[in-house]
């Protein structure tokens, strides 16, 4: 997968977050978008979604088949963790996991529940999204995105909530799940995007 950023730019009103933002997502590297709170790094991230649209420049979307995708399709070939991103609450853990397998597989070999127990989930198994704690629903999210067959991962704090034993998990998902694909991080904590050898400062583009 490819995902190439030409003078990309986004504003809201008048205030431009950034602009001519030109890069280059290629293969299975790991990129970090940094920068403080409010610089845009998730706006960023939002824009390579698809989630949001940027206000000038283009994107361009290219399978590893070399299949130009338009943007509205991108999100069959990406999963998201983001604290913005709600679970159905009214949803037992099982229910989460059935409703995301209609629209993504998991990676193969993993069943929902050995995926549940992996992140440390299992007593959740049949319990309400609504009763789970702050760390047990960030979990879930990135056991969704984490073990979704997709070539491309977009992690927006994906520490948020998560206590040192959540972030220890986070890495060794990260280790364990991510080397063959595209990782991209919006972050600020090194805890979060360490493994990335690409960096990217948004206060460059402003």
């Amino acid at each position: 997968m490819t995902i190439s950023l030409n003078q990309v730019g986004k504003r809201y009103n008048y205030d431009w977050i950034f602009r001519r933002f030109s890069f280059t997502f290629t293969g299975t590297g790991h990129y970090a978008i940094l920068g403080a709170n409010g610089s845009g790094k998730s706006t960023l991230l939002q824009i390579i979604s698809g989630h949001h649209h940027h206000s000038e420049g283009s994107i361009a979307y290219q399978s590893a088949e070399g299949k130009t995708l338009p943007q509205d399709q991108f999100f069959r070939h990406s999963a998201i963790v983001a604290p913005y991103l709600e679970l159905v609450e009214e949803f037992t853990l099982e229910e989460c996991f059935g409703f995301h397998l209609h629209f993504k597989s998991f990676l193969p070999g993993l069943t929902p529940k050995e995926i549940a127990q992996t992140v440390g989930l299992e007593k959740a198994w049949r319990k309400q999204v609504r009763n789970f704690s702050s760390g047990m629903k960030q979990r879930a999210r990135l056991a969704l995105a984490i073990f979704s067959d997709v070539p491309v991962l977009l992690l927006d704090e994906p520490c948020t909530n998560l206590d040192a034993d959540g972030v220890s998990l986070y890495q060794q998902l990260i280790s364990k799940y991510c080397s063959n694909r595209m990782v991209i991080v919006s972050s600020n904590e090194e805890a979060e995007y360490g493994f990335c050898k690409e960096r990217i400062h948004i206060t460059d583009y402003k």
